[in-house]
């Protein structure tokens, strides 16, 4: 693998996190670069996990994603060197995140957790974001971690639905 290889993927990477306001999971970049052909699971990983250590990107794990958001300096030194990425991948990144916009945010929006308690319980955590602000946060017990999973599946179908009765309850 040249440098200049996993210098491009990580261009690519601060590109596309550049161009949404949202944080992006690690399994939806690796799935873009994948699905285009540009390189294989490992390098991507490398690439990811470079820029990490750089400090150009920040990641977030939540169970079993990881999200990605670019620093500042990510943001500086893309601006260095967005012209090194080729006019077709930059093409291919605008269009991939135009058609797929909804669903990425969606994605990384409604986010649920769940740790188990000193008391044996299981404390779940359901939050939705818009960009970095947190429109509403619940965070309550639930005696099984059966239970805590049932309840991380259902929120992302459920979460709005529940926004807008608890608004509409409060207000």
């Amino acid at each position: 693998m040249s440098s200049t290889g996993l210098t491009l993927y990580k261009l690519m990477i601060l590109y596309m996190l550049e161009k949404v306001n949202f944080p992006l999971t690690n399994n939806q970049i690796t799935g873009f670069i994948l699905d285009q052909g540009y390189t294989d699971y490992f390098h991507v990983q490398q690439a990811i996990s470079e820029l990490v250590e750089s400090n150009l990107i920040t990641t977030e794990t939540i169970r079993n994603a990881s999200y990605l958001k670019t620093t500042e300096e990510g943001a500086r030194t893309l601006s260095y060197f967005k012209n090194d990425i080729s006019n077709q991948i930059r093409e291919d990144i605008d269009h991939f995140l135009k058609e797929n916009a909804f669903e990425l945010r969606n994605e990384v929006s409604t986010l649920s957790d769940y740790d188990r308690t000193p008391e044996g319980d299981y404390c779940v955590r359901c939050r939705v974001r818009e960009g970095n602000s947190i429109l509403i946060e619940l965070n309550f017990t639930v005696p099984t971690e059966e239970e805590a999973k049932a309840v991380c599946r259902h929120w992302p179908e459920k979460s709005q639905k529940l926004y807008m009765h608890i608004l509409e309850t409060l207000l």
